[in-house]
């Protein structure tokens, strides 16, 4: 694979980032340095992540960043999960974004199989 932008899993990072960042722009202003930084911050560092792993030497390395893009994915939801109980979203908007969320789990934890094979196989 020439570019992690051909990667699906930073396709739908991607996605991911635009949704937060179009939502986080109806937060509250109180919340500019705390909520809105943090997830904005979050749905950024999954597509930095998967980047970042891409582009080193070792398989190891890239799943070590691809877990830590997991990590930061689902950091995401919690966030969403705190604006939702903060009533700065509704049920339905948090709802929406579930199966963004769970695609990009799948393609996430398939890339790290994916990986974990291709190291063995060396």
């Amino acid at each position: 694979m020439a570019s992690f932008t051909e990667l699906e899993t930073w396709k739908q990072s991607r996605k991911i980032r635009k949704l937060i960042s179009d939502l986080a722009r109806g937060f509250p202003a109180n919340e500019k340095f705390r909520l809105t930084d943090q997830i904005i911050r979050s749905s950024r560092s999954i597509g930095n992540n998967l980047a970042e792993g891409h582009g080193r030497f070792h398989y190891q390395d890239n799943i070590r960043f691809c877990i830590m893009a997991r990590g930061s994915l689902t950091e995401t939801l919690d966030h969403l999960i705190i604006a939702l109980d903060e009533n700065i979203i509704t049920e339905e908007v948090l709802q929406s974004f579930q199966p963004e969320y769970e695609s990009c789990l799948k393609l996430i934890n398939g890339y790290i199989q994916y990986l974990k094979s291709k190291k063995l196989s060396e």
